[in-house]
């Protein structure tokens, strides 16, 4: 596996990637948000620019996943980490953590996830994450959190979490 920097002609298959990826969610029931429309290439294009895009390729070169992530407040936030389904639970996903982590400035990365789904909060725990205590969210959080919430997602319980790369 190789992971690389997203290039702009790529951004269409990100959307179908996340299609692909939220489908699981439909079976442990939560079939919104395996019908919630991905994000359009155009919205995506932003994190070329200003932010991080990191793709997996397989060996023979097709991408099963990607990474999106930008700064907010004093940390690199993973916007998104979806990995195709068939190509789940081999590690692609941790890797492309694991790779943000070496490469980043940032003091830490941080996320929003579900709490309660397997793939979500518990996986990034055993990647290295901590849910934050409230008072540890920060403003930018609190902003995404509460974008989350106009879009529905509260229907489930949420968090924020955070990976602290320095000691």
């Amino acid at each position: 596996m190789r992971i690389r920097a997203v290039t702009e002609d790529e951004l269409p298959l990100l959307t179908e990637l996340e299609r692909a990826a939220g489908a699981p969610f439909a079976a442990i029931g939560m079939p919104e948000i395996a019908a919630d429309e991905p994000p359009a290439p155009e919205e995506l294009a932003h994190y070329l620019e200003r932010g991080v895009a990191l793709a997996a390729e397989a060996p023979d070169g097709t991408v099963v996943a990607y990474l999106l992530a930008e700064p907010v407040d004093d940390a690199l936030h993973v916007e998104q980490l979806s990995v195709h389904p068939d190509h789940a639970r081999r590690g692609i996903g941790r890797a492309l953590l694991d790779h943000l982590a070496r490469t980043t400035d940032a003091p830490a990365l941080t996320l929003t996830t579900f709490a309660e789904v397997p793939w979500n909060a518990p996986y990034y725990a055993r990647c290295g994450f901590r849910p934050l205590a409230d008072a540890e969210v920060t403003p930018g959080l609190r902003e995404i959190r509460r974008k989350e919430a106009e879009h529905g997602l509260d229907r489930w319980p949420r968090l924020c979490m955070r990976r602290d790369l320095r000691s």
